[in-house]
């Protein structure tokens, strides 16, 4: 549905602003733009990476008894970050129309979406039971009676991916009475970035550039307890899939390690994943050869330490090696070529001072004992 403020100056902040204010009303709009490039950008990696899993799968017997082997995505919120993430999702990441439901008090004026193949519906309860991963995408006032309608349908293995920044990770667990949720902590370059989120293009515009891209990578304007959320969401994947834990590591070094490798020049060989790279090694010790991972509460991850944040932590290498994976999800579809190294400088590393920036607005911003991941 097209804006209808469009041509009406008196509801333009522009007009509104005086000349003095113009420079913060550019420099607010660029932050909000690149918050909403950034939260896109990385649901679409952390898609695309849990899609290429389950394809990749070396048991599609096991997917196809709990259905398709690609990825279903919800999203419960149909507001400016809502569409903005099918579109996003669409276009980048690979998935189809078919795959992408989205749930909305008024699915009558997604037309667009629709219209691309795009199931919209208002049937909270019904979206979670299908999908596989559910985003999380409504009002801060919205989410209580959002929650409190698909806590009884939520189900491992589906994944919650909130988006609604002003409520905190512990009060999610709580009003759903569930623990695989992720939810990004953004912040917010202190310095201005007026251009750099290209503030008058869409969203897969901006993440054609590569320049954007490579300011949109984890540890940058995203904690880097997400990434370490991701990894370990897709080591539940792998258990749902029934793979061991031996199946799950050569699956995952195969996404994350390409050959030839570009980042270990000097060496032989990447440093590939082991079972210490995500559990204790007293836990790690105990797994027999067809044992699977346990069933990790993505809630204790994000909060407290683990095996592979402290990885993550001392390994330069293999920071550059995920920096390239990030990357690499986006290159067919940027500019350009994005360069390869080095991305220490910007991985896990940033330069720039922050402060953390929460929104009050709409869209904005299995059970596994603590024991193993201390």
């Amino acid at each position: 549905m097209s804006d209808v403020t469009v041509n009406l100056k008196s509801f333009q902040l522009e007009h509104v602003a005086g000349e003095s204010e113009q420079p913060l009303l550019l420099n607010l709009r660029s932050r909000s733009k690149g918050l909403v490039v950034n939260a896109c950008a990385h649901a679409v990696f952390f898609c695309k990476l849990l899609n290429t899993i389950s394809e990749k799968s070396p048991q599609p017997a096991a997917i196809e008894s709990i259905g398709c082997n690609s990825l279903k995505v919800g999203i419960i919120g149909g507001g400016h970050i809502g569409k903005q993430l099918v579109r996003a999702l669409l276009d980048l990441s690979g998935i189809t129309a078919q795959n992408i439901h989205i749930s909305t008090r008024r699915p009558e004026i997604l037309s667009e979406l629709q219209q691309l193949g795009v199931e919209c519906l208002y049937d909270n309860g019904q979206l979670v039971s299908w999908a596989d991963v559910v985003f999380l995408c409504c009002l801060p006032s919205h989410l209580l009676h959002v929650c409190s309608g698909i806590r009884a349908t939520l189900r491992e293995p589906c994944l919650v991916y909130s988006l609604v920044s002003a409520v905190p990770l512990p009060r999610l667990k709580q009003l759903l009475s569930y623990s695989a949720i992720v939810r990004p902590q953004y912040q917010c370059a202190s310095h201005n970035f007026t251009n750099e989120w290209r503030p008058n293009g869409t969203i897969t515009a901006a993440l054609q550039d590569p320049a954007v891209v490579k300011a949109t990578c984890p540890g940058i304007t995203v904690s880097a307890k997400w990434l370490e959320a991701v990894f370990y969401a897709a080591l539940n994947s792998c258990k749902w899939q029934h793979l061991s834990h031996q199946e799950t590591l050569k699956l995952l070094n195969n996404v994350c390690f390409s050959e030839p490798c570009h980042v270990c020049v000097e060496q032989e060989t990447c440093p590939l994943f082991v079972c210490g790279s995500f559990v204790n090694q007293t836990y790690a010790a105990s797994l027999t050869q067809q044992d699977t991972f346990p069933w990790f509460d993505l809630t204790t991850v994000q909060l407290k330490e683990t095996p592979f944040g402290q990885l993550l932590a001392r390994s330069v290498c293999l920071q550059n090696h995920l920096a390239q994976l990030y990357h690499t999800s986006f290159e067919a579809h940027t500019d350009s070529e994005i360069p390869q190294l080095p991305y220490c400088s910007v991985l896990l590393a940033p330069t720039v001072p922050f402060v953390t920036l929460s929104s009050t607005g709409g869209g904005g911003w299995g059970s596994f004992r603590i024991t193993t991941l201390n």
